[in-house]
């Protein structure tokens, strides 16, 4: 069997998915490489196959690192999306003594389960995170979770099953992140108010953007809407997940992104809020209706409140 037979039979695994979400995750093949405790050369050789068993490149490699290319992007969406559903089926910790907690990241899931365990003494709090509020959903109507922190839009409400119930916990608003010494940055800091100024988000209709991959609640569809109401196309010139690689394309002066209002900014970075809010991210709290955290739902979202409002 020839080389080019065997890859044209060659078929993706979980460890292929695994692979090309390290690299993405790492940001490099040499950091990927160790974290799986692999050679460069061989992960190198092993992404090569992928990308020519999918027909298309996947990252574009620079003497810093890699960057996912749109198709890229797609397939990195796609795998998490598979990798997070077949976590979900694996084996979870026992109900009896523990309370299965999951979460996006951002203001709630840690300090939420921190004060769960107050609630809950002697009971084992486990926590697990996910990218998409859709998976996490999911989880919890098919009782892999007791209780999850979700994100939505609106307009892109989270529809959940029957037998989840769901309460706000907040709504905050999204801003924009960009490197310090961007003109619309510096006109701000020279306002004698700049802590109380705001850009407009028509302003931005020509500036490059760097946007998170599809989370399956309604981003970025979210964000292309509001640029189209505000009179403009986005220019998104990059897409990733992962905040290594957002942040030093932030302090690059690559691209400029949305952020949650509670993103900690790296060295060399701000955050702007925009004027009238155009763009707002809610925060939820979901868990079983008929599951054994249903009697202590009042609860759930007092804690979920004080998580929110100490970030």
């Amino acid at each position: 069997m020839t080389t080019l037979h065997k890859l044209r039979v060659m078929e993706l695994e979980l460890r292929h998915l695994r692979t090309i979400c390290a690299i993405a995750e790492c940001g490099s093949v040499t950091r990927a490489a160790v974290a799986l405790g692999a050679t460069q050369p061989a992960l190198s050789a092993q992404l090569r196959r992928i990308e020519r068993v999918l027909g298309g490149s996947l990252f574009i490699r620079s003497r810093d690192g890699v960057v996912a290319t749109d198709y890229g992007a797609t397939v990195l969406a796609r795998a998490r999306g598979v990798l997070a559903e077949m976590s979900a089926m694996r084996w979870q910790p026992s109900a009896g003594s523990t309370i299965r907690v999951g979460g996006v990241a951002g203001p709630i899931l840690v300090g939420w389960a921190k004060r769960l365990e107050a609630l809950f003494p002697g009971m084992e709090i486990f926590v697990r995170s996910a990218y998409s509020p859709r998976v996490l959903a999911d989880m919890v109507g098919a009782g892999r979770l007791d209780a999850a922190s979700l994100v939505d839009y609106p307009g892109h409400e989270l529809r959940v099953d029957s037998g989840v119930r769901t309460a706000l916990v907040g709504v905050e608003p999204i801003r924009v992140a960009l490197w310090a010494d961007h003109p619309l940055a510096a006109r701000q800091a020279d306002h004698p108010q700049a802590a109380h100024q705001a850009v407009c988000l028509g302003d931005l209709a020509n500036e490059p953007w760097v946007l998170s991959s599809s989370d399956r609640a309604g981003w970025p569809e979210y964000f292309y809407e509001a640029c189209c109401a505000a009179g403009f196309t986005p220019k998104v010139r990059h897409e990733v997940t992962e905040l290594a690689p957002l942040n030093e394309m932030l302090a690059g002066r690559l691209a400029m992104s949305p952020c949650q209002a509670t993103f900690a900014p790296p060295p060399g970075v701000v955050v702007l809020p925009l004027a009238g809010d155009p763009m707002l991210m809610r925060h939820l709290i979901a868990w079983q209706a008929f599951g054994r955290l249903a009697g202590h739902a009042e609860e759930l979202l007092r804690l979920a409140r004080q998580a929110y409002d100490c970030y």
